[in-house]
């Protein structure tokens, strides 16, 4: 706690940003007075899964540019001991998709909370179905001209 205020961090990678994500964020903006959002870096994502779609740096723009956070910092790691230190959290915020990965924050009074993604978008889905329906998308997005303007004369 700081200054009697709940710290709270959401973390992830949000690549593909999507209505999920921003559920999650809003979840976390609900639980605290600070809300703090970590973006993990494409270093980080590269080391347990394929590199995100969208470089690190417009990630973080985007994450930036939502009206809950009031921090968007760099996500280096995904042990997160010396930053629940280092900023204060009380509480953290991940996907359901890490279920039981940090319960050891509890051993620092940190409350963890594993938002339920459900069913419905996910990055991932959102990747498949681009890459089934390339052709398609391929052909009605590059097959085409822009349209004349009509000039009004007044």
């Amino acid at each position: 706690m700081l200054k009697d205020r709940v710290v709270v961090y959401v973390s992830g990678t949000f690549d593909m940003f999507h209505s999920n994500h921003l559920k999650m964020i809003e979840y976390g903006r609900g639980l605290g007075e600070v809300l703090i959002v970590g973006v993990s870096t494409d270093e980080l994502v590269c080391t347990y899964k394929v590199p995100p779609t969208i470089p690190f740096e417009e990630r973080i723009e985007i994450v930036k540019a939502l009206k809950h956070p009031d921090i968007v910092i760099p996500q280096h790691s995904l042990e997160h001991t010396q930053i629940v230190k280092n900023l204060h959290i009380d509480v953290f915020v991940i996907g359901d998709d890490w279920l039981g990965k940090y319960d050891y924050l509890t051993e620092s009074n940190v409350q963890v909370f594993y938002f339920p993604y459900g069913v419905g978008v996910s990055s991932t889905k959102i990747k498949q179905q681009i890459a089934s329906n390339y052709e398609k998308i391929k052909n009605k997005v590059d097959k085409h001209s822009n349209p004349e303007i009509n000039i009004q004369k007044t």
